[in-house]
């Protein structure tokens, strides 16, 4: 009888599960390394399983061993082993849990694969995680004992084939023993080194102490899912040195914890500025996605907008729904909950930032505030939660930064739009003529001079009830304000000023669409307003961007009848002998003002143009007898 119990058992998989095992190990897995993070996963399973255990029972087998996962490598045998003190199963439990694709449906995984469907989009279904072990390795033996004291100690043999096998064994300690021989190619992962490096890559905040040899591996404590009113801000900032190799201290982190409606835990930050360090290893963005300690992704770029791919933190729920690889995160309402209850918490953040400390405020807009204006124009349904955010030079804050509920509150009687002006840089649009209306009636203007405020204005329209307008559109209505009187200003009769405007249209021909009289211009001799509604004007401002072989449109060329080089250049346009220059003025004004709209497609060009002019000019102002 005792005999015929020590034999082994050699049992049979059924027929299908040769070939589900070999894509288990072949197909799913991106990382052959990720086997370790499997199987200490499986082990703090089972010593939290034990722990629980204990509270309640105290007829538990070794009863005092320390709860503890531990890694050894025999480097000339090519094998490791990982054990842990857990809970360990009996032969029943062994069967059933290591042969559970066995009995959980494998046929049907099969057919769905055979069907088309994706492996990412078969969640939870199956118990696989174990079984990549046979990634890197040609034998599984697993020895375990449960922490029932009657029971005894099993050992399942396997090698991914169709059949396994089990044997009585000798353990006297409670908990599960995985033992791996390791295939010739798989020689790399029998080294201290490398299973350390996985260890702290994958499982660094597993609960319970992971040995690597006599050392332990893993740091354990991981602040994210200890109360907030426990850490402290030094322990936030070595933290996010950690994470990122960024030695400055972030702008702003925050630590959120919640259970309802799912559970979180996560600590983000917004770092100080783009260029975060030469150690940084990481290009690609993305926050680390935990689940119960356990990393499930480094880069994970669904739980926060696009737009806010700057941020760096870990997120950790239990809640998230995982394929069998544990490797991607299906998309579901739990990944929503978590991805609104971030962003929310970060936009508030922000805001809180901005009202608090506008220094601070200001140096995260200069290093990040392009992206909240990629978000204004792509997040349409969040668009409002991100235009407090917002900031823009204008016409009277010197240079400092301004909300758009500071340019509200400051707005004229009577004043119903929001002005902006488009352009490439501050100096181009304080220069622009554009101005000379709004100045005169004291109205203020936004400067928006950065490449994606072309595309930001496309969708941000309006502000509390005031629609935004650009300074070009020629058909503006502007409030009346009370201003000193004007002093009367020359200017040209109406004959000579027609024959100065067929001048212009004969010597800018099709570049311009029409030559005109301006109602608004006081201090600049001309303006070039765009046709077409506000939103067409805009485009051509993103077309310039986007486009290789971009035309200049034909605009509206204004003309302040009033300007005393427009009177000069009438009375010299009465000059046959002066017609060269000009013809040569008209030229250089046109090229100014494409020059200030950012347009020029040559700006080089102009320079011929100049010398011959300023040549012209020096030539009038020497005495007749020279």
């Amino acid at each position: 009888m005792m005999a015929e119990a020590q034999k082994v058992e050699s049992l049979e998989f059924r027929a299908e599960v040769q070939q589900l095992l070999n894509i288990l190990s072949h197909s799913l897995y991106k990382e052959r390394e990720i086997f370790l993070r499997e199987l200490i996963s499986n082990a703090s399973d089972a010593l939290h399983r034990v722990q629980f255990v204990q509270l309640t029972n105290d007829d538990v087998l070794d009863s005092d061993a320390e709860l503890a996962i531990r890694a050894t490598i025999d480097e000339e045998a090519n094998t490791i082993t990982v054990a842990d003190t857990g809970i360990g199963m009996t032969r029943d439990e062994l069967v059933e849990n290591l042969g559970t694709i066995a009995h959980s449906g494998a046929m049907a995984f099969l057919k769905t694969l055979e069907e088309g469907h994706k492996l990412e989009e078969i969640i939870g279904q199956f118990g696989v995680g174990f079984y990549a072990v046979f990634m890197v390795a040609e034998e599984v033996r697993v020895t375990t004992r449960s922490y029932l004291p009657e029971a005894g100690a099993w050992t399942w043999i396997s090698t991914g084939d169709s059949t396994y096998r089990l044997t009585p064994a000798e353990k006297a300690e409670r908990g599960t023993v995985v033992e791996i021989q390791l295939k010739e190619e798989a020689k790399e992962f029998a080294s201290p080194w490398r299973l350390e490096q996985i260890v702290q890559a994958y499982s660094n905040y597993v609960s319970f102490p992971i040995y690597v040899g006599d050392e332990v591996a893993n740091q354990q404590t991981a602040i994210w899912r200890q109360p907030s009113s426990e850490v402290d801000e030094d322990a936030y900032h070595d933290f996010y040195r950690q994470l990122t190799m960024d030695f400055e201290a972030p702008l702003l982190h925050f630590h959120l914890v919640s259970d309802v409606p799912v559970e979180i835990r996560s600590i983000l930050y917004v770092p100080r500025g783009r260029d975060q360090g030469i150690l940084r290893s990481r290009t690609d963005y993305g926050l680390k996605l935990y689940s119960r300690k356990v990393l499930i992704q480094d880069r994970n770029k669904d739980l926060l907008p696009e737009y806010l791919r700057f941020v760096e933190g870990v997120v950790d729920s239990a809640d998230i729904p995982l394929n069998v690889a544990r490797e991607t995160v299906q998309s579901s309402r739990a990944i929503g909950h978590i991805r609104r209850a971030l962003r929310s918490r970060l936009i508030k953040s922000l805001q809180e930032l901005g009202e608090e400390d506008p220094e601070a405020y200001q140096v995260f807009w200069e290093a990040w505030g392009p992206f909240i204006k990629e978000g204004v124009a792509t997040d349409l349904a969040g668009r409002d939660d991100l235009l407090p955010l917002l900031r823009f030079p204008t016409s009277k804050s010197g240079g400092d930064l301004v909300a758009l509920s500071e340019y509200a509150e400051r707005m004229q009687e009577g004043q119903t739009e929001i002005y902006y002006l488009l352009g490439d840089s501050l100096r181009s649009v304080e220069r622009s003529p554009h101005l000379d209306a709004f100045r005169s009636n004291d109205l203020e203007v936004l400067y928006l001079v950065d490449p994606l405020d072309a595309f930001m204005v496309q969708s941000l329209r309006e502000f509390e009830g005031n629609s935004l307008a650009n300074v070009d559109d020629p058909d503006l209505d502007l409030p009346e304000t009370e201003s000193p009187a004007d002093q009367p200003t020359p200017e040209l009769e109406p004959e000579p000023f027609a024959r100065l405007i067929a001048r212009f249209r004969k010597v800018l021909g099709d570049r311009v669409a029409e030559v005109r009289e301006s109602r608004v211009l006081k201090g600049s001799p001309c303006r070039l307003v765009s046709s077409g509604g506000g939103s067409e004007r805009d485009l051509q401002r993103v077309r310039r961007l986007l486009e290789e072989d971009y035309e200049v449109p034909a605009k509206i060329l204004e003309i302040n009848r009033t300007h005393r080089l427009i009177r000069d250049l009438s009375r010299l346009s009465e000059q046959p002998a002066a017609d060269p220059l000009v013809d040569l003025t008209i030229e250089q004004l046109f090229d100014n003002l494409l020059l200030l709209e950012g347009l020029h497609p040559g700006p080089a060009e102009m320079v011929p143009r100049i010398h011959s002019l300023l040549e012209q000019a020096a030539a009038a102002a020497l005495p007749e007898d020279d």
